[in-house]
């Protein structure tokens, strides 16, 4: 009943390409406003199944929004190529939520991965094929949700594991630099709470793998960033790949015109979520 009720409240289109849509699904429960948008092949076969990605905005975990230029670019494309994507909205710090947000923000991408699988039968999802793909702030997110554990999962039942992730240009650094307003408390203040944000903190040999990608000409988040997050992994044993584009800013989506980068990270969920 519940699945049937997200579909008649969502906001359901069939784009000129093919790509099926549903938008403002409520996949956090009552009493939170942040929604998320579907992105499906428009035409599953009976009994045909597709793995699922949770796409992460940016924004300083204080801004952004699910439905940007490089969130429809990025869940267009994994529709196209025969998965579900979900772009999702989460808790941000601004004016609207004056106190922290960390970890509610990490416990709301962990819980998109479980409502991905409570609704696998309707959306044609293979349950045990799940990654995610996130920029900036969202790259953040998507390589906590990558590899983490249970220690970080939210309150409720339901596994929040997925199988890979891609980082696209996310803070790393930042945890023993900045004071961060997710925390609503400085370095000096809270280190503990910053070590624990930190994907440094978490890295081991069993973590998922993990695509990284930063341009060169990046001036919010510096390269060294991706590098020592790659740096971490590979001292771990952990699987990872780490490409640099050059000459490329901040905030590229999968078709940047230093690079079309849509082979590369294809080429990377088709290896780990489909086996190709």
């Amino acid at each position: 009943m519940k699945s049937i009720l997200f579909l008649l409240l969502a906001s359901v289109t069939v784009a000129a390409d093919g790509v099926r849509t549903e938008h403002d699904i409520d996949y956090l429960g009552d009493g939170r406003a942040e929604k998320a948008d579907l992105y499906l092949p428009a035409n599953p076969q009976p009994g045909q199944t597709f793995p699922a990605v949770v796409i992460i905005h940016g924004g300083g975990w204080s801004g952004g929004d699910k439905r940007a230029a490089r969130e429809i670019n990025i869940g267009t494309t994994l529709a196209l190529n025969g998965y579900v994507g979900m772009s999702i909205n989460y808790l941000l710090a601004n004016k609207d939520h004056p106190g922290p947000t960390w970890p509610q923000n990490l416990h709301d991408c962990k819980t998109a991965v479980r409502w991905l699988r409570a609704n696998a039968g309707r959306l044609h999802i293979d349950p045990d094929h799940i990654g995610t793909i996130g920029g900036s702030a969202g790259g953040h997110l998507a390589a906590m949700l990558t590899i983490t554990g249970p220690e970080l999962d939210p309150p409720g039942e339901g596994s929040c594991q997925i199988q890979c992730g891609v980082d696209l240009y996310g803070p790393v650094l930042w945890f023993t630099q900045r004071d961060l307003s997710m925390f609503r408390k400085s370095r000096e203040e809270a280190p503990e709470l910053y070590k624990a944000a930190s994907p440094l903190t978490h890295v081991d040999k069993n973590d998922p793998p993990v695509l990284i990608l930063h341009g060169t000409a990046d001036k919010t988040v510096a390269v060294a960033d991706s590098e020592a997050l790659a740096a971490a992994m590979k001292a771990a044993g952990a699987e990872h790949q780490l490409v640099i584009i050059p000459d490329a800013p901040h905030s590229f989506h999968l078709e940047p015109k230093q690079r079309d980068l849509r082979p590369l990270v294809l080429g990377f969920f088709d290896k780990h979520l489909k086996g190709k």
